[in-house]
């Protein structure tokens, strides 16, 4: 008996010691991780490994299948997925096509507040024509009727029954179909997820991923450099100037550009900002190619609208503008001086040091045109919840991470200005809505984006944001890992098939 108590010991330990681990960090809680939810980016991430949605992107950005096996359209109207057999849950039940409907009529749902309804606003039917087959039935014709699947699909015979879904237990306990599964997690605590051993494609090579939370920037930067994370963000700063010898020879650095932006935005409900001319100062005072220097050497663009460089919907004609004189010129005739400054409060998460730095060098700028900033920083989950989401903010500072395929109508729309929706600054203007709609009937690529580009042009002529930078994604990560596989999606897209030793 004793050597057998030993011996399961000893595969214990085996088996435990042998487990593969990726470490990686995360500087906010995840708010809820069923993903038609997941508004902020820790819950995305999170719930990035545990679902899997109809279609997604490969690593050269084409759409392929995932849940789905194949598709096609019967006319412009009139989509039909075949979906893949033999998928299972993580608890064990078969993936089939009532899963797809009932996300669909949960995601559409009056009860529901989630702005991903907005991908489902032309969809008219999905209909089930057999376990692994649904037809999709859309109003119109629709310019992202296959990106709408690229949203993550639930399970019907957990969730059917939720009086809820807001407050329900799956929001901490989700179950997916997708490489990973998670116990649930606590709020400012680490998080693991372990492989999912009946992964439809195949386990993953790495046993578990461990999200080590780390709010603060400078000790994620000390758990890099002591080699306890496999993979770390890194900034200009830390890559300029603080990396040596050891650091370079046990890591890979990669950069790209990123695929969003940070802005200034206003709420356009408080009068101080109903007039676009005070909008319009603002932005002249705001030096970004200073900005871009100072915070990102050289690593990172200036931002001149909505929709990111090298996308069919970007605009090179326009380009921002650094007017400081102009901008005196502006507040004087709005009856502003050095005795009665124009003046506002500017709230961001105080997580993320670059932001903070960006509205330190946002308020000395603006110093100089006679505009006087207050500045108010906040834990992430409560700036969230109580200022950006119920617009109790004067201006906040934020960023966008974008869709390889932009769409202009949660963001822009006026539409999108309702609860739970993106458009929180509360833009709204009747020729971009107008062109918003047209746009997305419009199949032709170049009638399209003829359409977004005058879009762009219109919403930085009326200054809602001050569009201010583009940085770059400087990942770093460990040698060691083998078939890390760079693409224009980053480096994450393959993960079930990296190797750790």
């Amino acid at each position: 008996m004793r050597n057998f108590n030993i011996l399961i010991l000893f595969l214990f330990n085996f088996i435990f010691l042998n487990a593969s681990s990726l470490h990686l960090s995360i500087s906010s809680s995840p708010s809820r991780l069923n993903p038609i939810l997941a508004t902020d980016s820790a819950s995305g991430e999170i719930a990035g490994w545990i679902f899997n949605s109809l279609v997604k992107y490969d690593k050269d950005a084409k759409i392929v299948p995932e849940l789905a096996k194949e598709w096609k359209f019967i006319d412009k109207k009139t989509l039909i997925f075949k979906l893949k057999e033999n998928i299972k849950w993580s608890d064990g039940k078969p993936f089939t096509a009532d899963d797809v409907v009932f996300t669909y009529k949960l995601i559409t749902s009056p009860k529901v507040f989630t702005p991903y309804a907005d991908e489902f606003r032309y969809v008219k039917d999905v209909i089930k024509l057999d376990d692994y087959t649904i037809k999709v039935i859309y109003k119109k014709p629709y310019f992202k009727a296959l990106n709408t699947w690229m949203t993550s699909i639930v399970p019907k015979h957990i969730l059917q029954n939720e009086k809820n879904i807001m407050t329900s237990s799956f929001n901490q306990h989700p179950i997916g179909t997708g490489p990973y599964t998670i116990n649930g997690f606590e709020i400012n605590k680490d998080i693991t997820l372990k492989a999912n051993k009946n992964y439809f494609i195949h386990k993953p090579n790495i046993d578990k991923i461990v999200y080590h939370y780390i709010p603060d920037p400078a000790t994620n930067f000390l758990m890099l450099k002591t080699k306890k994370l496999d993979v770390g963000g890194l900034s200009p700063l830390q890559v300029e100037r603080q990396l040596d010898k050891d650091f370079k020879k046990y890591y890979k650095i990669y950069e790209k550009i990123s695929n969003g932006y940070t802005y200034l935005g206003f709420n356009l409900k408080n009068k101080k900002f109903k007039n676009p001319k005070i909008r319009e100062a603002i932005d002249l005072a705001i030096n970004k190619k200073e900005l871009v220097d100072i915070l990102f050497f050289g690593h990172g663009k200036v931002c001149n609208g909505p929709f990111m460089p090298g996308t069919w919907a970007y605009n090179p004609e326009v380009k921002s503008s650094f007017n400081p004189q102009k901008a005196k010129e502006i507040l004087k005739k709005l009856g502003y001086d050095k005795k009665h400054p124009f003046e506002f409060t500017i709230t961001t998460n105080s997580n993320n040091d670059t932001r903070v730095y960006a509205v330190q060098i946002i308020q000395h700028q603006l110093e100089k045109v006679g505009i006087k900033v207050h500045i108010r920083t906040m834990e992430w989950q409560a700036f969230l919840n109580t200022v950006v989401m119920p617009k109790h903010f004067e201006a906040v500072v934020l960023g966008w991470g974008l869709s390889l395929s932009p769409d202009a109508y949660s963001i822009w729309h006026s539409e999108g200005a309702k609860k739970g929706g993106f458009n929180f600054v509360n833009y709204k203007n009747k020729e971009v809505d107008s062109l918003i709609k047209k746009a997305e009937t419009t199949i032709d690529t170049k009638k399209l984006s003829k359409m977004y580009k005058k879009i762009f042009k219109l919403i930085v002529k009326d200054h809602p944001y001050v569009f201010l930078y583009i940085p770059n994604s400087i990942i770093a990560v460990n040698k060691k890992i083998k078939n890390v596989s760079p693409s224009i999606i980053g480096i994450m897209h393959n993960e079930i098939d990296w190797i750790k030793p």
